[in-house]
């Protein structure tokens, strides 16, 4: 019975995909900053549970992760991320 929670729990997790810009901002990070972004992502990506906004003027959304935000477009089944960076950079 187990086995079919599992199964379920990860249906439910929607795709995540980088755009080729967003995998080389997440490799430059730090590590500990790199795995904590990682690790919300992909709570945001089963649950929705996040710090999430949409953008204004833009389409997509930003999900918040201390000084750092990710920007992503999200489908009913998958999560495509476009930007990863510093507060003060990532709406340049």
């Amino acid at each position: 019975m187990h086995f079919h929670y599992i199964l379920l729990y990860k249906l439910l997790m929607k795709t995540i995909t980088y755009t080729a810009s967003a995998a080389l901002q997440l490799r430059k990070l730090p590590g500990n900053v790199r795995e904590r972004l990682i690790e919300k992502l992909h709570r945001y990506a089963k649950t929705g549970a996040g710090n999430v906004k949409a953008l204004t003027g833009e389409p997509g959304t930003r999900l918040r992760v201390g000084d750092y935000r990710i920007i992503f477009v999200e489908t009913a089944t998958g999560i495509s991320v476009r930007a990863i960076g510093h507060r003060r950079e990532i709406y340049q």
